[in-house]
């Protein structure tokens, strides 16, 4: 049955297969959350370059023991890398456009130039940039990248100043 793509079950168990620990029922990740005020104290610990496990620990000794937190360290490393930093990388990232291609995809153009497509996502990279990419077709009927470019936004101008560095480009 494997070999076609077909699956049969044969047996199903649905009882839980260890005991499960009521009081302890907040330590599974959608009861854990971090308040306000332990979100502003990472972000200064943070600005300071203290090390989360450090910031972690004055959390634990503040309430006494870590079983009196409402997180886990994991939180605290998680809460940094998906919002602290990324925030300041964003800031960072939206103060530029790039345009990129290099001597193979202008020579590829030179060959492949009959049709070139242009196409952009949809903000969908963690910086919220737009990338754009332009693509030829080879003799082969594939697809060929002959430039790409990460753009702050989706408007006129920006459209604009890409287009004006293709052409110069090739």
């Amino acid at each position: 049955m494997k070999d076609v793509g077909l699956w049969t079950i044969s047996k199903v168990v649905l009882n839980h297969p260890h005991p499960c620990c009521p009081d302890r029922v907040e330590m599974l990740k959608q009861h854990r959350e971090l308040s306000m005020f332990v979100r502003r104290t990472i972000e200064t610990h943070e600005e300071a370059r203290i090390k989360p496990s450090k910031t972690y620990q004055s959390f634990v000794a503040a309430a006494g023991s870590h079983h009196e937190l409402s997180f886990i360290e994991r939180d605290v490393r998680n809460y940094i890398t998906g919002e602290v930093r990324n925030i300041s990388e964003e800031d960072d990232a939206k103060e530029f456009d790039v345009f990129w291609a290099d001597a193979r995809s202008r020579a590829a153009f030179e060959y492949f130039r009959d049709v070139v497509s242009f196409d952009t996502t949809y903000n969908t990279n963690r910086y919220n940039l737009v990338l754009g990419s332009f693509v030829g077709v080879n003799h082969h009927g594939q697809s060929t990248l002959l430039g790409c470019a990460l753009m702050k936004n989706e408007d006129i101008q920006s459209f604009k100043w890409l287009f004006e560095c293709w052409l110069h480009c090739m």
